[in-house]
């Protein structure tokens, strides 16, 4: 066996997100949205000031930036679209797990509750 196998793009899964209707185009409409939101996906070539609305917007969700327009446009068939987000689904799950990698933002972790110091130590019995 060779250890060199094939590496599949992600690209593969595109139609089956078209198919499934598991896109949500346009930042006005992924701000309606958000309860169905999974991930976003920004172009390369989108200009700052949308790329920090979209971090500012979508701060609790990946975003991933990655492609350009002429991408989308070729994958998706969206003309003028640099903002996508995938619905939640098992296949967004896929798509994004394999564009992990290009996520510009970092998750947003929880606050931890402070540790009770009366609780901390394990109470001892006497005999």
């Amino acid at each position: 066996m060779s250890d060199s196998a094939p590496t599949k793009s992600v690209e593969r899964l595109f139609p089956f997100a078209l198919k499934a209707r598991a896109l949500i185009v346009g930042r006005d409409t992924l701000v309606r949205s958000k309860g169905r939101l999974h991930f976003v996906l920004i172009t390369t070539d989108v200009s700052e000031n949308t790329r920090d609305q979209v971090l500012k917007d979508f701060a609790h969700y990946p975003v991933v930036q990655h492609y350009t327009q002429a991408d989308i446009e070729n994958y998706f068939g969206f003309k003028g679209t640099k903002v996508v987000g995938f619905a939640k689904s098992g296949l967004a799950q896929s798509i994004y797990a394999e564009l992990k990698p290009h996520r510009i933002n970092k998750p947003a972790r929880k606050p931890t509750p402070p540790a009770s110091t009366a609780d901390s130590s394990p109470a001892r019995k006497a005999n």
